[in-house]
This record gives C-alpha cells, sequence and structure tokens, in this order.
C-alpha cells in the first residue's frame, strides 16, 4: 500500500513509502535537499520499519526541531498505526 505524508516545518512537501511485510520500500520525498534525500531513501530502502523510526525520529535540523527524516520518523508511525 502506498502511503502519502505532508511534513511540516521543513523544506520536503511530500513523502511517499510503501511498506511491504514490515519493510520500508519505494521511499520518496518531493522538494528538500535533492542529495540528502536521495541518500535517506537509498539507506532506508529495505529497512524493517520499526528500526528506520528509532534511527530518524528525533534528527534535528531547523531550530524548531524538525527534519525531514524525524517528519519521515512521524510519517512511517502514522501509516503503522492507522
Amino acid at each position: 500500500m502506498k502511503h502519502t505524508y505532508k511534513p511540516e516545518g521543513v523544506c520536503s512537501s511530500e513523502i511517499t513509502f510503501e511498506i511491504e511485510a514490515g519493510v520500508v520500500k519505494n521511499l520518496s520525498f518531493v522538494g528538500g535537499c535533492r542529495g540528502n534525500l536521495t541518500a535517506i531513501s537509498k539507506l532506508v530502502e529495505g529497512m524493517p520499519v520499526q528500526e528506520a523510526i528509532l534511527k530518524m525520529k528525533g534528527i534535528a535540523c531547523r531550530p524548531n526541531g524538525a527534519s525531514c527524516p524525524d517528519q519521515l520518523a512521524h510519517a512511517l508511525e502514522k501509516a503503522i498505526n492507522s
């Protein structure tokens, strides 16, 4: 199932991904820092959802404490809890 998330307080405007058998697949970001977000997408691809949440949650980039990795963690949590 494809999930779409609208991040808040960061440069990217959309995060899309799939979760198959508890694993993150086809992760992509719209907008934001292309190089960094491409790297994050490649690193998280195939990672168990819970592991990705633990690694990304709480990473801060902006004074408000938000970052694209942190917003990814929120998106993954929302997907598994809905």
